[in-house]
């Protein structure tokens, strides 16, 4: 009986990990799916002049979902399907142009933190804990305060919030590539500072900061929407998902629930399967996350 213990153990084990491989592979397919079908709408999404040329019809406003507008209309009457993707267009756009520069400055003030060490990685770093320690929207709201409403602003506002955690990532990765052998094998060779962070350093964290900036896509466009719910963010005629929920206030209170719900729907269900994907993506990159999923 106690020869029997050992496997019965590892069968458990191993049907622990086909489970977890399973649920992990379905978690996957569909946060696929859901990016795919993201980028397909974007991409067949009308032209900006032809929605803004979208007659409106008083006579239709507030319909709800039909056969004819499957996610109903808004208080002017159009068409809260085509605002809809049009507003994911323009989220996800400040999204990745945001998340893009953060991760540039992100990665370039952590290599050289980690690279130069003693007194730039001390000063790098307080500065990193002071901006860490304000809250990101309120940080937000004071830059794009210094400027008219428009996507640059809002996009140097998700940008200026977000690089910090990638840095960190970044330089730990550097401090822990620092005590490689490969490292110490460069250094007795003469190469200067310069090149092995060029050659050697930042190809071995690209794959990190790459991850810290797909995992920042979602952050930025709940950033953007919360800005622009705010009446701080996008101009008020672009359809933004954020400037879509602020106009539905009015149409919730009076009981109408489909322009509130469908644009939120719009700005959950792409951040989620984009977290998955990044999540999948983590799990395969990391070692330990391998061992575990092994078991």
């Amino acid at each position: 009986m106690t020869c029997d213990a050992p496997a019965a153990q590892s069968a458990v084990w191993r049907s622990y990990g086909i489970r977890r491989r399973s649920t992990r592979t379905v978690r996957v397919r569909v946060s696929a799916a859901l990016v795919a079908l993201t980028v397909l709408a974007v991409l067949l999404v009308p032209p900006l002049a032809q929605l803004d040329q979208q007659a409106v019809d008083l006579a239709a406003k507030l319909q709800p979902p039909s056969r004819s507008h499957p996610f109903g209309t808004d208080d002017l009457g159009r068409d809260l399907l085509l605002r809809c993707v049009y507003g994911l267009r323009v989220s996800l756009l400040v999204g990745l142009v945001a998340a893009l520069v953060a991760a540039v400055v992100g990665t370039a003030v952590g290599a050289a933190a980690g690279a130069l060490g003693g007194w730039v990685d001390r000063a790098v770093m307080r500065v990193v804990d002071t901006l860490s320690s304000v809250p990101h929207l309120l940080l937000g709201i004071f830059v794009v305060a210094l400027f008219r409403p428009g996507v640059v602003p809002v996009a140097v506002s998700v940008a200026s919030t977000h690089w910090l955690s990638t840095a960190r990532i970044v330089r730990a990765e550097v401090l822990s590539l620092r005590s490689r052998p490969f490292i110490d094998a460069a250094v007795s060779g003469g190469a200067s500072r310069r090149r092995i962070a060029v050659r050697h350093l930042l190809p071995a964290v690209a794959p990190q900061a790459a991850l810290a900036a797909v995992l920042m896509v979602p952050h930025a466009m709940w950033h953007e929407s919360a800005l622009s719910f705010l009446g701080l963010g996008l101009p008020t005629h672009m359809a933004s998902l954020g400037n879509l929920v602020q106009g539905a206030r009015s149409s919730l209170l009076a009981g109408h629930w489909w322009p509130t719900l469908f644009p939120g729907l719009f700005i959950i269900v792409p951040t989620l399967a984009i977290a998955g994907l990044a999540g999948a993506w983590r799990e395969r990159i990391s070692p330990r996350r391998r061992s575990e999923l092994m078991l």
